[in-house]
């Protein structure tokens, strides 16, 4: 069998193939050079960036599986596939504390001012110092805030457990049922439950003081002009799910106005070219899409899909 990892595949989960008896591929082939080159492999894994449309899908009746790696698939006409007799797989829980923990990191610049100071301390750090010191003085704790946590599955739980460890408290939203308390792991192996509160929207997005968004492509925005006016003045935003999920014009505009004191932003509504106004606004923490993207969350993807790849192969 003959596998193309287009956006590439860890060295470990490269190696359990090999070892099963598979070829795989790791060159990537541009778009418009799939509808052809893939009628050479029996299936293809992607990340973000490869497009699995339908149009590909038909071009290529050889295709058996499409997994991705990662979380959400979005960039794969999922449905049209399976009605094709694809299988279609994903790695929903490989990423996830990494994820979360990148959540914390636009949390923790956001609160101290880090992506600012990062920009300003190079060309005025000489001149300048004690005028920046007194500018980045209010900081603020996430100790005793409320975190409102938007997507309440794997990633938003490990969201929720950062947040739960460093004392804050967590207003969980989701479609689903929401579990009133988390497992909490602490050194020495010991475990504690530590309650949750689930909250309607509404309630989320005027009680929080800081909101985190974990939750596939929608249709529009979840978050938009309305939903910024309701929230407390001074919040933070950071989304590290999809891009599109919050409204990116009243983003700008709500930052301008100081309803949001900062906003942490992994995902754009045009990658791999995000908006100018977001690229260069004092009050945003940017990332260029890398919430999976550590070493230990590459290779339990990796892994995962490996198995998941020779375990459909050996059934078919």
């Amino acid at each position: 069998m003959r596998i193309l990892a287009n956006d590439g595949i860890d060295a470990v989960g490269k190696q359990l193939l090999e070892q099963a008896g598979f070829f795989v591929d790791t060159n990537n082939i541009p778009q418009d050079q799939l509808p052809e080159a893939l009628k050479n492999y029996d299936a293809i894994t992607v990340r973000s960036a490869t497009q699995v449309r339908k149009d590909l899908i038909d071009a290529c009746p050889n295709l058996k599986l499409i997994g991705r790696g990662g979380v959400g698939m979005d960039n794969i006409d999922v449905v049209y596939a399976k009605n094709k007799g694809i299988t279609v797989v994903n790695t929903p829980a490989a990423s996830s504390p990494s994820v979360a923990e990148l959540v914390f990191a636009h949390l923790f610049t956001g609160i101290r001012f880090l992506h600012d100071s990062n920009r300003k301390m190079p060309v005025e750090g000489n001149t300048a110092f004690n005028k920046l010191k007194k500018a980045y003085a209010g900081g603020i704790e996430l100790k005793g805030k409320k975190i409102g946590i938007i997507g309440f599955g794997r990633i938003g739980r490990e969201t929720a457990k950062i947040a739960l460890g460093l004392g804050m408290e967590v207003l969980a939203y989701d479609l689903y049922e929401v579990p009133s308390e988390l497992e909490l792991s602490l050194a020495g192996g010991v475990k504690v439950n530590v309650p949750v509160r689930s909250a309607e929207f509404n309630e989320l997005i005027t009680e929080a003081d800081f909101i985190s968004l974990h939750i596939p492509f929608l249709d529009k925005p979840i978050i938009g002009a309305e939903e910024f006016r309701r929230m407390k003045p001074g919040i933070g935003i950071v989304n590290c799910s999809r891009g599109g999920t919050v409204d990116e014009k009243a983003l700008v505009e709500a930052l301008d106005s100081g309803i949001v004191a900062f906003a942490g932003l992994d995902v754009f509504d045009n990658e791999p070219t995000p908006a100018e106004e977001l690229l260069k606004h004092p009050k945003i923490s940017l990332t260029p899409h890398i919430g999976a993207a550590t070493n230990e969350a590459q290779e339990r993807i990796g892994v995962e899909l490996a198995g998941l790849i020779i375990d459909f192969f050996k059934k078919a």
